[in-house]
C-alpha cells in the first residue's frame, strides 16, 4: 500500500466522521427541545400524584444531594383559580394555565438521591406541613432485578407514610414503627429510607424553619 492510498484512506474515514457527527448533532438539535417538553411534563405529572389535594406546586429552590442536582417545592392550596392564558418560556406558545388566588402552602415536595447497591436511586417525597411523610416514589434507579428493585413495590412505599426524620430507620425485622428492609436486600431499602427519604426531609426541616425564623 502507497502513501497515497494511506492517506484517501484517511481522508475518507475523517470525512465519514465529520459527516456522522454532524448528522448526529442535527438529530440531538431536533429532539432535545422535544424531550426537553417531554421530561417537563412527566415530572410535572409526578409531583402532583405526590399531593393531589394541592392546587399547585411551586418550585422552591435547589439542592445537591450526592452533588446531583434536585430541587424542592411547595405544594398550595388556593383560595380561587383564576383561568388566564400565558406564554410558554421554551416554545413562545400561549396556553391556558390558571392563576392560584389566596395560595396557602399545604405541604412540600422534596427531590432527593440515595446510594444505592448499584446505582444513585432518584426519589419525590412529599410531607406535610409538619414535615410528616405522606409519599414516597421512585423516580429512577438501576438496582438487581428481582432484589434491589422490590423498592419501587407497594408493600415497601407504603411504609413510608406517617414517617417522621426520627423513624426512617431501616429494620431486619418485621416492624409497624420503622422501615421492614426488603429480603436480601437491605443496602437498597437503605439507601432509600436513610439516604435519599431521610436527608431530603432533613433538609426540607432545616432549610424552611430556617427560613421562617429570618
Amino acid at each position: 500500500m502507497t502513501a497515497l492510498d494511506m492517506a484517501k484512506i484517511t481522508f475518507n474515514l475523517i470525512v465519514v466522521y465529520v459527516i456522522g457527527g454532524l448528522i448526529m448533532a442535527f438529530v440531538y438539535a431536533k429532539t432535545s427541545p422535544i424531550m426537553f417538553i417531554k421530561a417537563k411534563e412527566e415530572k410535572e405529572a409526578a409531583l402532583k400524584l405526590m399531593m393531589p389535594e394541592a392546587d399547585k406546586i411551586k418550585k422552591l429552590g435547589d439542592w445537591e444531594p450526592h452533588e446531583k442536582h434536585a430541587e424542592y417545592y411547595a405544594a398550595l392550596k388556593c383560595a380561587e383559580l383564576i383561568p388566564e392564558s400565558v406564554k410558554d418560556e421554551k416554545t413562545g406558545e400561549m396556553k391556558e394555565s390558571t392563576r392560584c388566588e389566596g395560595p396557602e402552602e399545604i405541604g412540600y415536595i422534596v427531590e432527593g438521591f440515595g446510594k444505592g447497591y448499584s446505582s444513585y436511586i432518584h426519589v419525590l417525597v412529599s410531607v406535610d406541613k409538619s414535615f410528616i411523610v405522606q409519599k414516597v416514589s421512585i423516580l429512577g434507579h438501576g438496582e438487581t432485578p428481582g432484589l434491589g428493585d422490590e423498592i419501587v413495590k407497594d408493600y415497601f412505599l407504603n411504609q413510608f407514610k406517617g414517617k417522621t426524620v426520627d423513624t426512617l430507620e431501616v429494620v431486619k425485622t418485621e416492624t409497624k414503627d420503622k422501615i421492614e428492609a426488603i429480603t436480601g436486600a437491605t443496602i437498597s431499602s437503605r439507601a432509600v429510607t436513610e439516604d435519599a427519604v431521610r436527608n431530603g426531609v432533613q433538609f426540607l426541616k432545616d432549610k424552611l424553619s430556617k427560613e421562617v425564623q429570618e
